[in-house]
């Protein structure tokens, strides 16, 4: 059984009017942390549960722990396969292991190594993602520096 964290974020556009969910040329991007594991992202047309809950059921086994802010596109995994708890940020940002902070921790990141370009492509921001993914997954230097190696290696021959 997995402890799984899930969330969605938001990327790009102009910092004007609405933040977050309904900002206006943004992109959205959902994604799942498995505890003590990989994180995994996509980014979708929207953050509906209709759009939300194939991808989910895809990923995450049936029977795991599913950890959640309130947002109601996740109200359907109280019904579900799933253990599903809700973390509301309003009243408490984590009680022990009841919280989200893996899945932001990596939206952090994302967000602060994506801020170094200028401006990102639409087409070209789910490359530009899965690197942040990439890294996150493999955050030791020497596996980094090890899989680099092994590309150049590979791309010279």
């Amino acid at each position: 059984m997995a402890n799984v964290e899930i969330d969605e974020s938001y990327f790009g556009g102009q910092r004007k009017g609405k933040r977050g969910r309904g900002a206006v040329g943004k992109v959205a991007v959902f994604g799942l942390l498995k505890r003590k594991g990989k994180v995994y992202t996509v980014t979708v047309p929207n953050t509906q549960t209709a759009t939300l809950l194939p991808i989910i059921r895809e990923q995450i086994k049936p029977d795991s722990i599913v950890y959640t802010d309130c947002y109601k596109s996740y109200d359907v995994l109280d019904v579900g396969e799933f253990r599903h708890f809700r973390i509301n940020h309003s009243i408490h940002f984590t009680e022990r292991q009841n919280h989200i902070n893996g899945i932001e921790n990596f939206w952090n990141q994302a967000k602060r190594h994506l801020r170094k370009f200028n401006s990102i492509p639409k087409e070209y921001f789910e490359l530009y993602l899965k690197e942040c993914e990439w890294r996150f997954n493999n955050s030791e230097i020497k596996s980094q520096i090890f899989i680099l190696k092994q590309l150049v290696k590979n791309d010279l021959s």
